[in-house]
């Protein structure tokens, strides 16, 4: 299954109409990208589906739910702000197009804004996100495919000025998880082509831009 990973940048041939110029079943996002490109993304595919995670750069997403086709936020209805149709996987683990997919948006905190997290915050989140992995797998026996973030890993494609430095705690993520892939924004590669780093058997890409990946979920390989 191939899958269009996009993140930080709007590549302006997409967004022209200019397909990726193969089948794709999946658009992943890795955050900072405006919505309704994420929506004409999905929609110039034929629908399909699209998991995202938010950048430091979006708004915040956080405290809706959904019940009967209608967002509440504080017991209060409200207009999702979110592209519409897709999935936001921040702090969650969804089975996409045969795909599991864990998701952890966000930057370290640098400013007041939105989607930022100290490393303590962002640890308790991955925390609660491992627990859910782990009991994913007791009920399925599946693993983890994917671990999807906006910011990288600290030491591992990350910059030092504050905006840029990555989560400690994404190695102790990608330790317990052992997911094929971790797929990051946030770090602009300023025309250069960022390498793709290792974590053990896990495959860790900058995808700023726009990438097209083939998976083999664990569930054909099992």
């Amino acid at each position: 299954m191939r899958a269009l990973v996009v993140s930080d940048e709007v590549d302006e041939q997409l967004w022209a109409g200019v397909g990726p110029g193969c089948e794709v079943g999946l658009v992943l996002a890795a955050g900072d990208l405006p919505f309704d490109y994420l929506e004409f993304l999905t929609d110039s595919l034929g629908g399909v589906p699209c998991v995202f995670v938010p950048g430091n750069h979006d708004p915040d997403l956080s405290g809706f739910t959904r019940h009967g086709g209608l967002f509440m936020r504080a017991g209060f209805p409200q207009a999702w702000p979110g592209p519409a149709g897709a999935i936001n996987a921040d702090g969650r683990v969804v089975d996409v197009c045969g795909l599991r997919i864990a998701g952890l948006g966000g930057s370290v905190r640098y400013n007041e804004g939105p989607n930022q997290w100290t490393q303590a915050q962002q640890a308790r989140r991955a925390r609660r996100l491992v627990r859910q992995a782990a009991r994913r797998h007791r009920r399925d026996g599946r693993g983890v495919d994917v671990l999807l973030t906006h910011a990288p890993p600290r030491g591992v494609g990350d910059r030092e000025d504050p905006a840029h430095q990555g989560f400690d705690c994404l190695h102790r993520t990608v330790e317990k998880m052992r997911p094929d892939w971790l797929l990051h924004g946030h770090i602009h590669p300023y025309g250069e082509h960022p390498r793709e780093h290792r974590m053990g058997d896990t495959r860790v890409r900058n995808v700023v831009g726009r990438h097209l990946i083939a998976f083999t979920p664990h569930e054909v390989r099992a």
